[in-house]
């Protein structure tokens, strides 16, 4: 394989993590080390977008300390958007539009951070790249706190998401112990759109028997209300207090969302959100008991303060490895984690083609809830355990608040005519 020499752009899209921003760095820093083939590095404001927009700006201008304190700085901060490039027949101004702009920059690497609809834009470019003789390598680094994708074992993201949920349940199962005289009932809602890896993670809160959760409920176990009502009654005949975690993705026998609200986003995905206040009204009213609910929404993904150290080194390793598998000529692949072994973990990059991330999604296996489905089996235990460890040192300023990573932006210089066709 010839060595190809030219410019870089890492992007980032979808929902945020507390270590997206480590995968970037994993990427910027080991692309620095390969500066006789990787020229420049240019960061695109808002993902795929921020192409689209000659929206670019130079990553190499960054001082050393922004690009290692993006270690423990929350979000996406070369920004993020959710956007959907189209079929690349009927909107091929788009993606032609995109080749022109690598063209006018030099860009021959294309590193984007994501999930599905992310690794499905990323093979989109990919092969249009190919189909036109434009020659282009680009690498798709796997993130979600939802843990859905295939081709890894689990995600950049997840870990440290699941470890600040269990934390939230521990702290909030405590408030609803010692205050369930007066609220009884809690309900959790978490993210977790098509499966049920998020909620299912909160069942490691539970130490001890009677401590929260008490129930779980995940889209991979249909849902049934009446159930629900009968499940809740019966714990707080035996406790006095229930502490549930639900996630927002909870479906019935027929495959309905329970918190479906009738729209969908950018890629036709519905959009959710509300089933733990359903849920709340459903036991006030039929159960006679004060219900109180919490949704931690977008605190869930961001939370750096409480990262899985694990977590954030993986997420870190994959953006090297990504540097490495395109610089020996990878392109169209998305790196992803295996886990070699349990005892003790270890857990080594991988890769798996972007087309098949794009489509599937991974599911939580039955086997690691519990023969009734409202909690975890211990199988649950052992896979989301070692992804929890270690903590991520956070920088903290004169006010005791942490200090983020925050990017001067110096734009790189536009050299096309604005983009005029449909955004």
């Amino acid at each position: 394989m010839k060595t190809l020499k030219g410019n870089a752009v890492v992007a980032q899209s979808g929902g945020p993590t507390a270590v997206t921003n480590s995968s970037a760095c994993g990427v910027i820093e080991e692309a620095r080390r390969h500066g006789d083939v990787i020229a420049q590095q240019f960061g695109a404001n808002n993902g795929i977008l921020g192409i689209i927009q000659e929206d670019l700006f130079d990553l190499g201008a960054e001082s050393f300390d922004t690009i290692t304190q993006l270690r423990c700085t929350p979000s996406s901060a070369i920004g993020s958007c959710r956007y959907n490039l189209g079929d690349p027949f009927r909107d091929k101004e788009k993606y032609q539009r995109i080749l022109d702009v690598f063209a006018a920059h030099e860009i021959r690497y294309f590193f984007y951070v994501g999930g599905n609809d992310s690794m499905n834009t990323a093979d989109k470019v990919n092969q249009y790249a190919q189909s036109q003789g434009y020659d282009l390598r680009v690498v798709g680094l796997a993130k979600t706190v939802d843990n859905d994708l295939v081709g890894t074992d689990h995600c950049p993201g997840y870990g440290s998401a699941a470890k600040y949920l269990a934390t939230c349940v521990m702290e909030a199962g405590r408030d609803t112990e010692a205050m369930y005289t007066f609220d009884p009932v809690t309900i959790t809602e978490t993210m977790g759109r098509n499966t049920g890896w998020l909620a299912a993670a909160t069942g490691m809160a539970r130490r001890q028997p009677d401590e929260a959760p008490h129930l779980i409920y995940v889209p991979e176990v249909p849902f049934s209300l009446e159930q629900f009502l009968d499940d809740v009654r019966e714990v707080h005949r035996r406790l006095g207090r229930v502490f549930v975690v639900v996630s927002e993705g909870v479906k019935d026998a027929a495959g309905k969302h329970v918190a479906d609200q009738g729209t969908v986003d950018a890629f036709g995905h519905p959009q959710l959100g509300g089933v733990a206040d359903f849920l709340r009204q459903a036991v006030s009213r039929e159960l006679g008991l004060k219900t109180r609910y919490n949704k931690l929404d977008t605190c869930q993904r961001n939370a750096i303060h409480f990262a899985s150290r694990t977590d954030s080194d993986e997420a870190y390793r994959s953006g090297q490895e990504a540097v490495h598998q395109a610089l020996a000529g990878v392109t169209g692949m998305m790196v992803g984690l295996v886990r070699k072994s349990r005892q003790p973990y270890q857990c080594v990059p991988g890769l798996a083609p972007l087309a098949e991330v794009a489509h599937g999604v991974k599911a939580l296996p039955r086997e690691f809830m519990d023969t009734a489905g409202t909690h975890i089996s211990e199988a649950m235990r052992e896979y989301v355990g070692p992804l929890l460890r270690g903590e991520v040192p956070i920088r903290l300023g004169g006010d005791g608040l942490p200090m983020f990573s925050r990017f001067q932006r110096k734009p790189a210089p536009r050299k096309l005519p604005p983009f005029v066709g449909k955004n």
